[in-house]
């Protein structure tokens, strides 16, 4: 099982040391909308990379936006993906961009429509698909309950998922249910890849920053996960308050442990 990060520039000096147990990058597509090719070149050619999206919006109503596709397929090309990943998420509606990711009704109307999508991106990339579970402010009602609404999905796309564990824990505290109850009602079959980052704490509820390190009950809750699915990859995200080379070293050092590692 490879254990990795998702790349930012902030990481260059650490990776550059070539730390033990890094073994893939994931790269989000965005930041290398129309720049930074060659280096995202030179990253495929030091590790397997995964390619991840922010913005195409598989929630929308409506055509995919034809130039972003293309700039992701571009950087998915680029950086040989083993696989690419995107939210079951919208970010836009017809007429504006909403600037975040942002929770879709889970009925198994929307299931069809994001399920096209997912075909469809996956088919110009010419890449396997993994969808991503997001955290919401509120809990969304529909005809199906989200572990069924995300099996839907996937059946009718043909796709995996990439199962944010930060997001399920999240969610679960805020939202009040059991986790382990969702991932019984989740077909695990299709987990091949796991996101991990730690949560903070506002006003009692917890917040999906990316800027903390991770909980011990987030790393029983990802030992659970493996325990069930055939994941192949475990990604540590950390977008802000970058810690130092052996901080980072010592977070990867948990992940390892989650793989049975020492």
């Amino acid at each position: 099982r490879m254990i990795g990060v998702g790349y930012r520039r902030e990481f260059r000096p650490w990776l550059a040391a070539r730390p033990p147990g890094v073994t893939c990058l994931e790269i989000t597509a965005e930041h290398f909308y129309g720049e930074g090719d060659d280096h995202l070149s030179e990253l495929a050619a030091s590790y397997p990379l995964f390619v991840h999206g922010l913005g195409l919006s598989l929630g929308t109503s409506g055509p995919l936006d034809p130039a972003r596709l293309r700039q992701f397929a571009r950087v998915a090309r680029i950086a040989q993906a083993k696989w690419i990943s995107e939210h079951v998420a919208f970010t836009r509606t017809a007429e504006t961009d909403l600037g975040h990711l942002n929770p879709v009704r889970p009925t198994r109307e929307a299931a069809r429509a994001l399920a096209d999508h997912a075909r469809e991106l996956s088919e110009f990339c010419g890449k396997p698909l993994l969808l991503e579970n997001i955290t919401t402010h509120i809990r969304m009602r529909g005809d199906l309950s989200e572990p069924e609404f995300l099996n839907e999905v996937c059946a009718r796309a043909g796709c995996g998922l990439l199962l944010d564990v930060t997001n399920l824990y999240i969610n679960s505290r805020n939202h009040g249910f059991n986790p382990l109850h969702w991932l019984a009602d989740l077909d695990t079959r299709r987990v091949r890849q796991l996101h991990i980052v730690g949560y903070s704490e506002r006003e009692g509820r917890l917040m999906d920053d990316h800027a903390a390190a991770v909980q011990p009950e987030l790393l029983e809750l990802a030992r659970s996960v493996v325990a069930r699915a055939p994941v192949e990859a475990i990604i540590l995200e950390r977008d802000a308050a970058f810690p130092a080379c052996d901080a980072m070293d010592a977070e990867i050092a948990k992940l390892l442990r989650i793989d049975g590692r020492n």
